[in-house]
């Protein structure tokens, strides 16, 4: 389970567009390690999400979400941008690419809210999500596993 940790995370509310940029940035790259334990760090101990129809309430339903979600979701790659910002919030769109167990790849695309607390950990998620199956030519996050890459294209470069 998630460990309690309330270190400040930078950047902090209120929000310039850069610091926006940046927090998109620092969630992408810590979704793309798929660590559980890593990323729920980044959440606030009582944070609230909706992730398509689940409902998740604290770091430790996150983590044992992301646990189930990283144990099908095989090849994850994931690439997030900016849509627009406030003070401690922050809209992006997302696409990610996995397959199955059976070899089917998929491209999810979605929309995220987020809002933040004082200390920049995301207290509330919001997130909207289509999957649509892919043949494996037609992938575009073709990375190795992990971070992506910062000279890899980003959604808008893509098309998508």
């Amino acid at each position: 389970m998630a460990a309690l940790d309330l270190t400040p995370r930078a950047p902090l509310p209120p929000f310039s567009y850069e610091d926006a940029v940046k927090k998109v940035r620092m969630a992408e790259d810590a979704w793309n390690t798929r660590n559980p334990v890593k990323v729920a760090q980044a959440y606030t101990p009582d944070t609230r999400w909706r992730n398509r129809s689940e409902f998740l309430t604290g770091r430790d339903e996150v983590e044992a979400f992301l646990t189930r979600k990283w144990a099908t979701e095989n090849g994850y790659r994931l690439i997030k941008e900016i849509w627009a910002h406030s003070e401690n919030r922050i809209a992006v769109r997302f696409c990610y690419e996995w397959h199955d167990e059976t070899g089917q790849w998929f491209r999810a695309h979605g929309n995220e809210n987020w809002e933040f607390s004082e200390t920049g950990h995301m207290a509330v998620r919001h997130a909207s999500i289509n999957d649509v199956p892919i043949a494996e030519a037609d992938r575009k996050f073709l990375w190795p596993q992990g971070p992506r890459p910062a000279d890899h294209p980003r959604l808008s470069d893509l098309g998508l």
